[in-house]
């Protein structure tokens, strides 16, 4: 191990990442969309852990360690991958936005996309599985309907997160109140105190949005029967073609693992395949090609922009598509890896404490900001849970905050901000199957109410004091003595 590498050195990586990320994916879209500017920015940052004494053996193993953490993460990419390829040749999808336009009125589109997404999230407490099965359908009939891809996209993510975050089944929900030291149900319930106000002011926009907002004449029924006789036209149309989504819903509601339900949605999905022939052309002995790279739908001869636009929507790349989405992760893990091992993140978190300056709201400011630098620095929502809520846990009990506060500040940030960062392994993914950036001329992130929303919540009621439970005396004194015992017990264990 090398020795502290300065605050200023810290800041200068820093600098050097946001420069890099700017010009590979604002200026010049050829240097790599990110990729490259994240290769460059690691290794920027190695040549500084280099000069202060820091081993490459000792980086190396950092950067092997990180993407071993987002390894489960890739896989479900891949599987992920094939499953729409599956999905999408075997009119699954097509099907589920048929039946989504006939039964979603325009005008509560927004606010029926978020409220279903919540409803499936909770269920199985995954956005990754919400997103791309729910929210790759509604994408689909949101632009039947006359919404903007953007502002569905938004609703979309902001009810995934909803379940993501208060679902007993979501990892980062039990991750967060175990890193706190609080208890899972506490953390589920005091967390309803600021995500439920966020997600009703959420809804309430949605629905002012369908109501008064201009979403390119959704209520053109001739549009509607057009893409409608499309989709009849292209696909097998039937409600038997729900049978895969409904199993991957209720496998992963039921908590069998993520990635054999998923594997399961991909072979439940091959038998209709075979039955769009007739629309199609394909047959059994295409599914393999089909699994790794797509399917594309046909466009007809002189369509008009909105079918041509459906057209893209129901085609799919397979698990080649993933491939670009699972390099920019690796790319972020190299240097995410060697920020977290040389002590670069914890510098830098460490100096954010001092602006607290002891006061609650500014310990919780920090927090939710430490969470939203990690996310962008490492990459990983689940080190913007982790390295916050390890180096914070002391200074909350220091202002005699129950645990139950801090786990709630690292979700309603470390969780819900990850998909704004478009080379965090949420942000990727959620662009990737969403087909929809985070930023700019129609990026999601302005719509993804929820998301932006709960942390400015938490933060206000750091400042105000509502909700933010505190220890009693001999809860405090509990907390030190087990500090103390602590402290001997690792005394003994150097000794040994």
């Amino acid at each position: 191990m090398g020795k502290k590498i300065p605050m200023w050195q810290c800041i200068l990586v820093m600098i050097v990442l946001l420069l890099f990320l700017y010009w590979g994916i604002m200026i010049d879209t050829d240097a790599g969309e990110g990729h490259v500017a994240l290769i460059l920015a690691a290794a920027f940052a190695g040549l500084i852990a280099l000069a202060n004494g820091w081993k490459w053996k000792y980086m190396e193993q950092g950067i092997l360690a990180a993407i071993n953490r987002t390894m489960q993460a890739i896989l479900i990419l891949a599987v992920v991958g094939l499953m729409l390829g599956s999905w999408m040749a075997g009119g699954v999808i097509a099907s589920m936005m048929y039946y989504g336009i006939l039964v979603i009125a325009p005008s509560v589109f927004l606010f029926t996309a978020c409220l279903l997404c919540c409803i499936v999230s909770l269920a199985t407490g995954s956005s990754w599985s919400t997103a791309g099965s729910m929210g790759v359908a509604l994408i689909g009939v949101g632009t039947a309907l006359g919404w903007p891809a953007y502002m569905t996209a938004g609703a979309v993510v902001s009810g995934a997160y909803f379940g993501d975050k208060m679902s007993p089944l979501s990892d980062t929900t039990n991750l967060a109140p175990a890193v706190a030291g609080s208890e899972l149900f506490e953390h589920i319930k005091h967390m309803i105190k600021t995500t439920g106000p966020s997600l009703v002011v959420a809804l309430i926009v949605y629905l002012v949005l369908g109501f008064f907002g201009d979403h390119a004449g959704g209520g053109n029924t001739e549009t509607i029967d057009a893409i409608l006789t499309y989709i009849s036209d292209s696909f097998n149309i039937g409600i038997i073609c729900l049978i895969p989504p409904v199993f991957v819903i209720v496998a992963v509601a039921l908590k069998l693992p993520a990635l054999p339900s998923l594997i399961g949605g991909v072979v439940l999905g091959i038998p209709f395949i075979a039955m769009q022939s007739a629309h199609t052309g394909l047959t059994i002995k295409s599914v393999p090609y089909i699994l790794n790279y797509g399917y594309a739908a046909p466009i007809p001869e002189g369509a008009d922009a909105v079918i041509q636009e459906l057209g893209g929507l129901l085609s799919n790349a397979g698990m080649q598509g993933m491939m670009w989405t699972i390099s920019l992760i690796l790319c972020a893990m190299v240097f995410g890896g060697i920020v977290d091992s040389t002590g670069i993140m914890a510098t830098v978190a460490g100096a954010l404490l001092k602006l607290a300056r002891g006061t609650r709201g500014g310990l919780v400011t920090v927090t939710i900001v430490s969470c939203v630098i990690v996310n962008a620095l490492c990459s990983d929502q689940y080190l913007a849970i982790i390295l916050p809520g390890r180096m914070y846990k002391e200074a909350f009990e220091d202002r005699r905050l129950k645990a139950r506060n801090l786990s709630r500040c690292l979700e309603d940030s470390g969780t819900l901000t990850s998909n704004f960062i478009p080379w965090n392994t949420c942000g990727a993914t959620m662009s990737s199957f969403l087909q929809c950036p985070q930023w700019g001329a129609g990026g999601y992130a302005p719509f993804a109410i929820l998301n932006w929303l709960n942390p400015l919540v938490s933060i206000f009621y750091g400042f105000t004091g509502i909700t933010m439970d505190e220890m009693t005396e001999e809860e405090y004194q509990e907390i030190l003595r087990q500090r103390e015992e602590d402290k001997r017990a690792a005394e003994k264990a150097m000794e040994a």
